[in-house]
Protein backbone atom coordinates (compact mmCIF):
# COMPACT_ATOMS: atom_id res chain seq x y z
CA UNK A 1 0.00 0.00 0.00
CA UNK A 2 1.58 3.29 -1.10
CA UNK A 3 1.46 6.21 1.29
CA UNK A 4 0.09 9.47 -0.09
CA UNK A 5 2.40 12.50 0.09
CA UNK A 6 1.05 15.35 2.18
CA UNK A 7 1.29 19.06 1.37
CA UNK A 8 3.92 20.91 3.49
CA UNK A 9 1.19 22.96 5.16
CA UNK A 10 -0.53 19.74 6.19
CA UNK A 11 2.74 18.34 7.54
CA UNK A 12 3.28 21.46 9.65
CA UNK A 13 -0.21 21.07 11.07
CA UNK A 14 0.56 17.44 11.87
CA UNK A 15 3.72 18.46 13.69
CA UNK A 16 1.74 20.89 15.84
CA UNK A 17 -0.76 18.15 16.64
CA UNK A 18 1.95 15.70 17.55
CA UNK A 19 3.80 18.24 19.70
CA UNK A 20 0.63 18.64 21.77
CA UNK A 21 0.32 14.86 21.98
CA UNK A 22 3.97 14.64 23.03
CA UNK A 23 3.44 17.06 25.92
CA UNK A 24 0.27 15.36 27.13
CA UNK A 25 1.12 11.70 26.70
CA UNK A 26 4.94 11.51 26.74
CA UNK A 27 6.12 14.26 29.12
CA UNK A 28 9.45 12.52 29.83
CA UNK A 29 10.55 13.40 26.26
CA UNK A 30 11.42 16.87 27.57
CA UNK A 31 14.58 15.30 29.03
CA UNK A 32 15.29 12.35 26.72
CA UNK A 33 15.71 11.82 22.99
CA UNK A 34 14.14 8.45 22.35
CA UNK A 35 14.36 7.09 18.80
CA UNK A 36 14.07 3.42 19.59
CA UNK A 37 10.45 2.43 19.02
CA UNK A 38 11.56 -0.52 16.89
CA UNK A 39 12.97 -1.99 20.11
CA UNK A 40 10.52 -0.90 22.80
CA UNK A 41 7.81 1.72 22.50
CA UNK A 42 6.83 3.82 25.51
CA UNK A 43 3.34 3.71 26.94
CA UNK A 44 1.26 6.91 26.86
CA UNK A 45 0.11 8.57 30.05
CA UNK A 46 -3.49 7.54 29.40
CA UNK A 47 -2.35 3.94 29.22
CA UNK A 48 -0.37 4.24 32.44
CA UNK A 49 -3.44 5.61 34.16
CA UNK A 50 -5.54 2.71 32.88
CA UNK A 51 -2.94 0.24 34.15
CA UNK A 52 -2.80 1.94 37.55
CA UNK A 53 -6.59 1.86 37.81
CA UNK A 54 -6.68 -1.81 36.89
CA UNK A 55 -3.91 -2.69 39.37
CA UNK A 56 -5.76 -0.86 42.15
CA UNK A 57 -8.77 -3.08 41.48
CA UNK A 58 -6.55 -6.16 41.22
CA UNK A 59 -5.51 -5.72 44.86
CA UNK A 60 -9.14 -6.55 45.72
CA UNK A 61 -10.13 -9.20 43.13
CA UNK A 62 -13.84 -8.92 43.86
CA UNK A 63 -13.68 -5.54 42.11
CA UNK A 64 -12.91 -7.35 38.85
CA UNK A 65 -15.78 -9.77 38.13
CA UNK A 66 -15.37 -12.31 35.34
CA UNK A 67 -17.78 -10.48 33.04
CA UNK A 68 -15.70 -7.31 33.32
CA UNK A 69 -12.45 -9.15 32.63
CA UNK A 70 -13.88 -10.85 29.55
CA UNK A 71 -15.39 -7.58 28.34
CA UNK A 72 -11.93 -6.04 28.63
CA UNK A 73 -10.44 -8.71 26.41
CA UNK A 74 -13.20 -8.23 23.85
CA UNK A 75 -12.54 -4.49 23.86
CA UNK A 76 -8.90 -5.23 23.02
CA UNK A 77 -9.92 -7.46 20.11
CA UNK A 78 -12.23 -4.75 18.80
CA UNK A 79 -9.59 -2.04 19.11
CA UNK A 80 -7.00 -4.04 17.21
CA UNK A 81 -9.52 -5.09 14.57
CA UNK A 82 -10.37 -1.46 13.92
CA UNK A 83 -6.71 -0.56 13.47
CA UNK A 84 -6.20 -3.01 10.58
CA UNK A 85 -9.82 -3.15 9.30
CA UNK A 86 -10.35 -6.72 10.44
CA UNK A 87 -13.37 -8.19 12.17
CA UNK A 88 -13.12 -8.89 15.91
CA UNK A 89 -13.82 -12.56 15.22
CA UNK A 90 -10.53 -12.67 13.28
CA UNK A 91 -8.44 -11.49 16.23
CA UNK A 92 -6.86 -13.75 18.82
CA UNK A 93 -5.10 -12.03 21.67
CA UNK A 94 -1.52 -13.18 22.19
CA UNK A 95 1.32 -12.32 24.52
CA UNK A 96 3.92 -11.92 21.76
CA UNK A 97 4.61 -12.19 18.04
CA UNK A 98 6.18 -15.63 18.38
CA UNK A 99 2.87 -17.12 19.53
CA UNK A 100 1.23 -16.25 16.23
CA UNK A 101 4.15 -17.38 14.08
CA UNK A 102 4.36 -20.71 15.89
CA UNK A 103 0.60 -21.06 15.51
CA UNK A 104 0.97 -20.61 11.77
CA UNK A 105 3.85 -23.08 11.53
CA UNK A 106 1.98 -25.75 13.48
CA UNK A 107 -1.61 -25.27 12.36
CA UNK A 108 -1.36 -24.70 8.61
CA UNK A 109 -2.03 -27.88 6.60
CA UNK A 110 1.48 -28.74 5.42
CA UNK A 111 2.79 -32.13 4.34
CA UNK A 112 6.06 -33.79 3.40
CA UNK A 113 7.59 -32.20 0.31
CA UNK A 114 5.85 -28.84 0.76
CA UNK A 115 8.03 -25.73 0.70
CA UNK A 116 7.98 -22.83 3.13
CA UNK A 117 9.58 -19.76 1.57
CA UNK A 118 11.18 -17.28 3.97
CA UNK A 119 13.22 -14.26 2.99
CA UNK A 120 16.77 -14.44 4.31
CA UNK A 121 17.83 -12.00 7.06
CA UNK A 122 14.41 -12.09 8.69
CA UNK A 123 14.14 -11.54 12.42
CA UNK A 124 14.68 -14.94 14.12
CA UNK A 125 11.09 -15.12 15.39
CA UNK A 126 10.00 -15.59 11.77
CA UNK A 127 12.66 -18.19 10.98
CA UNK A 128 13.03 -20.73 13.79
CA UNK A 129 9.38 -21.91 13.90
CA UNK A 130 9.64 -22.75 10.21
CA UNK A 131 13.05 -24.41 10.43
CA UNK A 132 11.65 -26.84 12.99
CA UNK A 133 9.31 -28.17 10.29
CA UNK A 134 12.27 -29.76 8.50
CA UNK A 135 11.94 -32.68 10.91
CA UNK A 136 8.54 -33.35 9.31
CA UNK A 137 9.97 -33.48 5.80
CA UNK A 138 8.93 -29.93 4.92
CA UNK A 139 11.47 -27.95 2.94
CA UNK A 140 12.32 -24.48 4.25
CA UNK A 141 13.95 -22.18 1.73
CA UNK A 142 15.70 -18.98 2.79
CA UNK A 143 15.28 -16.80 -0.28
CA UNK A 144 18.34 -14.66 -1.04
CA UNK A 145 18.07 -10.93 -0.53
CA UNK A 146 18.92 -8.39 -3.19
CA UNK A 147 22.16 -6.45 -3.35
CA UNK A 148 20.81 -3.85 -0.91
CA UNK A 149 20.10 -6.50 1.70
CA UNK A 150 16.34 -6.18 1.25
CA UNK A 151 13.91 -8.99 0.42
CA UNK A 152 13.99 -9.68 -3.33
CA UNK A 153 10.29 -9.43 -4.11
CA UNK A 154 10.81 -10.27 -7.79
CA UNK A 155 12.46 -13.52 -6.75
CA UNK A 156 9.74 -14.28 -4.21
CA UNK A 157 7.00 -13.73 -6.77
CA UNK A 158 8.81 -15.94 -9.27
CA UNK A 159 9.15 -18.74 -6.71
CA UNK A 160 5.43 -18.49 -6.04
CA UNK A 161 4.82 -20.01 -9.45
CA UNK A 162 6.00 -23.30 -7.91
CA UNK A 163 2.94 -25.20 -6.61
CA UNK A 164 5.09 -26.83 -3.91
CA UNK A 165 5.50 -23.45 -2.18
CA UNK A 166 2.68 -23.59 0.34
CA UNK A 167 3.72 -20.76 2.68
CA UNK A 168 5.43 -17.42 2.19
CA UNK A 169 6.56 -15.93 5.51
CA UNK A 170 7.73 -12.31 5.49
CA UNK A 171 7.94 -9.32 7.78
CA UNK A 172 5.68 -6.36 7.08
CA UNK A 173 8.75 -4.22 7.84
CA UNK A 174 12.28 -5.57 8.17
CA UNK A 175 13.78 -4.96 11.62
CA UNK A 176 17.34 -4.19 10.46
CA UNK A 177 16.73 -1.84 7.54
CA UNK A 178 13.12 -0.67 7.59
CA UNK A 179 12.19 -2.24 4.24
CA UNK A 180 8.39 -2.37 3.98
CA UNK A 181 7.12 -5.33 2.00
CA UNK A 182 4.68 -4.79 -0.84
CA UNK A 183 2.07 -7.00 0.79
CA UNK A 184 -0.49 -6.21 -1.89
CA UNK A 185 1.78 -7.66 -4.57
CA UNK A 186 2.96 -10.61 -2.50
CA UNK A 187 -0.57 -11.35 -1.32
CA UNK A 188 -1.93 -11.37 -4.86
CA UNK A 189 0.85 -13.71 -5.98
CA UNK A 190 0.21 -16.03 -3.02
CA UNK A 191 -3.50 -16.11 -3.68
CA UNK A 192 -2.91 -16.95 -7.37
CA UNK A 193 -0.70 -19.90 -6.37
CA UNK A 194 -2.82 -21.14 -3.46
CA UNK A 195 -0.01 -20.19 -1.06
CA UNK A 196 -0.56 -19.03 2.50
CA UNK A 197 0.85 -15.58 3.31
CA UNK A 198 2.08 -15.30 6.91
CA UNK A 199 3.25 -11.90 8.10
CA UNK A 200 5.35 -10.83 11.07
CA UNK A 201 3.68 -7.47 11.61
CA UNK A 202 5.42 -6.13 14.69
CA UNK A 203 7.65 -3.56 12.95
CA UNK A 204 4.95 -2.21 10.62
CA UNK A 205 1.53 -2.22 12.26
CA UNK A 206 0.71 1.30 13.55
CA UNK A 207 3.43 3.08 11.57
CA UNK A 208 2.40 1.95 8.10
CA UNK A 209 -1.11 1.63 6.72
CA UNK A 210 -2.57 -1.85 6.46
CA UNK A 211 -6.07 -2.93 5.47
CA UNK A 212 -6.51 -6.68 5.70
CA UNK A 213 -9.73 -6.47 3.72
CA UNK A 214 -7.69 -5.23 0.74
CA UNK A 215 -4.53 -7.27 1.27
CA UNK A 216 -4.51 -11.06 0.95
CA UNK A 217 -2.91 -11.93 4.30
CA UNK A 218 -3.81 -15.25 5.88
CA UNK A 219 -2.13 -14.89 9.29
CA UNK A 220 -0.48 -11.83 10.83
CA UNK A 221 1.25 -11.84 14.21
CA UNK A 222 2.07 -8.67 16.13
CA UNK A 223 3.38 -7.95 19.60
CA UNK A 224 2.20 -4.76 21.27
CA UNK A 225 5.36 -3.55 22.97
CA UNK A 226 6.85 -1.66 20.03
CA UNK A 227 4.83 0.52 17.65
CA UNK A 228 1.52 -0.18 19.40
CA UNK A 229 2.97 1.63 22.46
CA UNK A 230 1.54 -1.11 24.64
CA UNK A 231 2.69 -3.16 27.62
CA UNK A 232 4.93 -6.17 27.43
CA UNK A 233 2.81 -9.29 27.24
CA UNK A 234 0.25 -7.81 24.87
CA UNK A 235 -0.26 -8.47 21.18
CA UNK A 236 -2.52 -10.23 18.72
CA UNK A 237 -2.85 -12.68 15.87
CA UNK A 238 -5.05 -11.93 12.88
CA UNK A 239 -6.41 -15.03 11.13
CA UNK A 240 -8.48 -14.54 8.00
CA UNK A 241 -12.03 -15.56 8.92
CA UNK A 242 -12.42 -18.01 6.03
CA UNK A 243 -9.31 -19.81 7.30
CA UNK A 244 -10.23 -19.99 10.99
CA UNK A 245 -12.48 -23.11 10.80
CA UNK A 246 -9.79 -25.02 8.89
CA UNK A 247 -7.09 -24.53 11.53
CA UNK A 248 -6.75 -26.30 14.84
CA UNK A 249 -4.10 -25.09 17.27
CA UNK A 250 -1.41 -27.62 18.14
CA UNK A 251 -1.61 -26.44 21.75
CA UNK A 252 -5.09 -25.55 22.99
CA UNK A 253 -6.14 -23.35 25.87
CA UNK A 254 -9.16 -24.52 27.85
CA UNK A 255 -11.27 -21.54 26.78
CA UNK A 256 -10.62 -22.33 23.12
CA UNK A 257 -13.68 -24.60 23.20
CA UNK A 258 -17.38 -23.89 23.01
CA UNK A 259 -19.30 -23.72 26.26
CA UNK A 260 -16.44 -22.52 28.43
CA UNK A 261 -17.93 -19.05 28.90
CA UNK A 262 -20.30 -20.59 31.45
CA UNK A 263 -18.08 -21.09 34.49
CA UNK A 264 -20.90 -22.88 36.33
CA UNK A 265 -20.77 -25.86 33.93
CA UNK A 266 -17.08 -26.32 33.13
CA UNK A 267 -17.22 -30.12 33.39
CA UNK A 268 -19.82 -30.34 30.63
CA UNK A 269 -16.93 -30.91 28.25
CA UNK A 270 -17.43 -29.95 24.63
CA UNK A 271 -14.52 -30.84 22.33
CA UNK A 272 -15.71 -28.40 19.66
CA UNK A 273 -13.41 -25.46 19.04
CA UNK A 274 -14.88 -21.98 19.05
CA UNK A 275 -15.84 -20.85 15.54
CA UNK A 276 -13.76 -17.65 15.77
CA UNK A 277 -10.11 -16.76 16.39
CA UNK A 278 -10.49 -17.18 20.15
CA UNK A 279 -9.75 -20.86 19.52
CA UNK A 280 -6.10 -19.77 19.18
CA UNK A 281 -5.85 -17.95 22.52
CA UNK A 282 -3.91 -19.35 25.46
CA UNK A 283 -5.52 -18.44 28.77
CA UNK A 284 -5.15 -17.11 31.38
CA UNK A 285 -4.18 -13.99 29.46
CA UNK A 286 -2.54 -11.02 31.24
CA UNK A 287 -5.68 -8.93 31.56
CA UNK A 288 -3.87 -5.81 32.70
CA UNK A 289 -1.64 -5.78 29.63
CA UNK A 290 -4.62 -5.94 27.30
CA UNK A 291 -6.44 -3.22 29.18
CA UNK A 292 -3.36 -1.11 28.54
CA UNK A 293 -3.11 -2.14 24.90
CA UNK A 294 -6.73 -1.12 24.32
CA UNK A 295 -6.00 2.41 25.52
CA UNK A 296 -2.87 2.73 23.37
CA UNK A 297 -4.47 1.31 20.24
CA UNK A 298 -7.49 3.58 20.63
CA UNK A 299 -5.14 6.55 20.83
CA UNK A 300 -3.32 5.45 17.68
CA UNK A 301 -6.62 5.00 15.87
CA UNK A 302 -7.74 8.48 16.93
CA UNK A 303 -4.52 9.92 15.52
CA UNK A 304 -4.74 7.81 12.36
CA UNK A 305 -2.04 5.54 10.99
CA UNK A 306 -1.93 7.52 7.74
CA UNK A 307 -0.91 10.65 9.65
CA UNK A 308 1.61 8.73 11.74
CA UNK A 309 3.12 7.37 8.54
CA UNK A 310 3.43 10.83 7.02
CA UNK A 311 4.88 12.36 10.16
CA UNK A 312 7.52 9.69 10.70
CA UNK A 313 8.66 9.71 7.08
CA UNK A 314 8.92 13.50 7.16
CA UNK A 315 11.24 13.16 10.17
CA UNK A 316 13.65 11.26 7.94
CA UNK A 317 14.26 14.21 5.61
CA UNK A 318 17.16 15.86 7.49
CA UNK A 319 18.86 12.46 7.78
CA UNK A 320 18.50 11.81 4.06
CA UNK A 321 19.91 15.24 3.18
CA UNK A 322 22.81 14.88 5.61
CA UNK A 323 23.68 11.44 4.27
CA UNK A 324 23.69 12.70 0.69
CA UNK A 325 25.90 15.66 1.58
CA UNK A 326 28.34 13.51 3.50
CA UNK A 327 28.42 10.45 1.27
CA UNK A 328 26.99 8.20 3.98
CA UNK A 329 25.04 5.14 2.93
CA UNK A 330 21.35 4.90 3.79
CA UNK A 331 20.58 1.24 4.39
CA UNK A 332 16.81 1.76 4.22
CA UNK A 333 14.75 2.11 1.04
CA UNK A 334 13.77 5.63 0.04
CA UNK A 335 10.99 4.92 -2.44
CA UNK A 336 7.45 5.44 -1.17
CA UNK A 337 6.45 1.85 -1.94
CA UNK A 338 8.93 0.41 0.56
CA UNK A 339 9.64 3.10 3.17
CA UNK A 340 8.61 2.67 6.78
CA UNK A 341 9.11 4.65 9.98
CA UNK A 342 12.54 3.05 10.40
CA UNK A 343 15.60 4.65 8.82
CA UNK A 344 19.06 3.09 9.10
CA UNK A 345 22.36 4.77 8.31
CA UNK A 346 25.79 3.17 7.94
CA UNK A 347 28.62 5.64 8.63
CA UNK A 348 32.19 4.40 8.06
CA UNK A 349 32.58 3.17 11.64
CA UNK A 350 29.02 2.37 12.72
CA UNK A 351 29.79 0.93 16.16
CA UNK A 352 31.94 3.93 17.09
CA UNK A 353 29.28 6.31 15.78
CA UNK A 354 26.53 4.48 17.64
CA UNK A 355 28.37 4.72 20.95
CA UNK A 356 28.96 8.44 20.37
CA UNK A 357 25.22 8.91 19.85
CA UNK A 358 24.54 6.85 22.95
CA UNK A 359 26.95 8.98 25.02
CA UNK A 360 24.97 12.02 23.90
CA UNK A 361 21.94 10.48 25.68
CA UNK A 362 20.13 9.67 22.45
CA UNK A 363 18.47 6.27 22.53
CA UNK A 364 18.58 4.26 19.30
CA UNK A 365 19.94 0.86 18.20
CA UNK A 366 22.81 -0.71 16.32
CA UNK A 367 21.53 -3.43 14.01
CA UNK A 368 23.45 -5.41 11.39
CA UNK A 369 26.15 -2.75 10.96
CA UNK A 370 23.86 0.29 10.84
CA UNK A 371 22.46 2.84 13.26
CA UNK A 372 18.71 2.31 13.42
CA UNK A 373 16.54 5.35 14.09
CA UNK A 374 12.89 4.56 14.65
CA UNK A 375 10.82 7.67 15.45
CA UNK A 376 7.11 7.56 16.30
CA UNK A 377 4.32 10.10 16.47
CA UNK A 378 5.77 11.97 19.46
CA UNK A 379 9.24 12.55 17.99
CA UNK A 380 10.43 15.81 16.40
CA UNK A 381 12.68 17.01 13.60
CA UNK A 382 14.95 18.64 16.18
CA UNK A 383 15.60 15.26 17.76
CA UNK A 384 16.65 13.78 14.43
CA UNK A 385 18.94 16.77 13.89
CA UNK A 386 20.59 16.16 17.25
CA UNK A 387 21.73 12.77 15.98
CA UNK A 388 23.32 14.44 12.98
CA UNK A 389 25.06 17.00 15.19
CA UNK A 390 26.70 14.17 17.09
CA UNK A 391 27.82 12.45 13.88
CA UNK A 392 29.21 15.73 12.54
CA UNK A 393 31.31 16.17 15.68
CA UNK A 394 32.56 12.62 15.32
CA UNK A 395 33.71 13.28 11.76
CA UNK A 396 35.41 16.46 12.90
Amino acid sequence: MTDIAYHPTRLRALRDTFRALRAAEFPWTADTVYLNNASIGPIPERTRRALDEFTAKRTAPHLLPDRELQAGLQAAREAVAGLINAEPCEIALATNTSHGLNLAARALPLKTGDVVLVSDREFPANVYPWLRLKKQGIDVELAPCGAEGWPDEDYLVERLHDPRVRVLAVSFVQFANGFRADLDRLGAACRANGTFLVVDGIQGVANSELDVRETAIDILACGGQKWLLSPWGSGFVYVRKELVPALEPAVAGWMAFEGTDDFSKLTDYNPTFRPDARRFEMVTLPFQDFYGMTESVRMLSEIGVADIAQHTRALHEPVLKWAEQNGVRIVSPQDDDHRSAIICIAPPHPAEAYHAVKRAHIVCSLREGAIRLSPHCYNTVEEMERVLDVLDQLDG
